[in-house]
């Protein structure tokens, strides 16, 4: 089980943003071979959902209320260390995202731009496809919605 702490940005110590900007490296520009521009001044709008295993960030998102980042209540930079996906950890640091998104802004309607490879991990979690496929810094994606 992870060790769930939620931070808006103004919350976040050095290191916890140091770390949280190293995993979002270390996944979506070096293992995914992604050149893009992560530091996209979005993060001081958005609520931190941080996942800790032995006191270590192996699991992140960033959540949003409407009109933050899409027009509906949102959660993106979904990641897991690779080494510890297998615990279904995405599960766990996803279902505590939802949960924040009731308890912060009391949104239930969510809408994500998801990698396509992950359609089923997402509709796992309610999600369901809302358009067509489109790309994304080069990698496609759908846009879902959860309602």
């Amino acid at each position: 089980m992870l060790d769930i702490k939620i931070k808006y940005f103004e919350e976040l110590s050095i290191d916890e943003l140091y770390n949280i900007l190293q995993l979002r490296s270390e996944v979506f520009v070096v293992e995914q071979d992604c050149v893009y521009q992560d530091i996209d001044y979005k993060d001081q709008k958005a609520l931190h959902v941080l996942g800790f295993k032995n006191n270590k960030l192996i699991a992140y998102t960033r959540i949003f209320k409407p009109g933050d980042y899409f027009d509906l209540a949102s959660i993106g930079r979904v990641v897991v260390i690779e080494k510890e996906r297998e615990n279904k950890y995405g599960c766990h640091i996803m279902e505590a995202s939802i949960s924040a998104l009731k308890e912060h802004f009391n949104e239930t309607t969510i809408k994500i731009s998801a990698q396509c490879y992950l359609k089923n991990f997402y509709n796992n979690l309610g999600f369901n496809q809302v358009g067509e496929e489109y790309l994304e810094d080069n990698i496609p994606h759908i846009a879902m919605i959860r309602k």
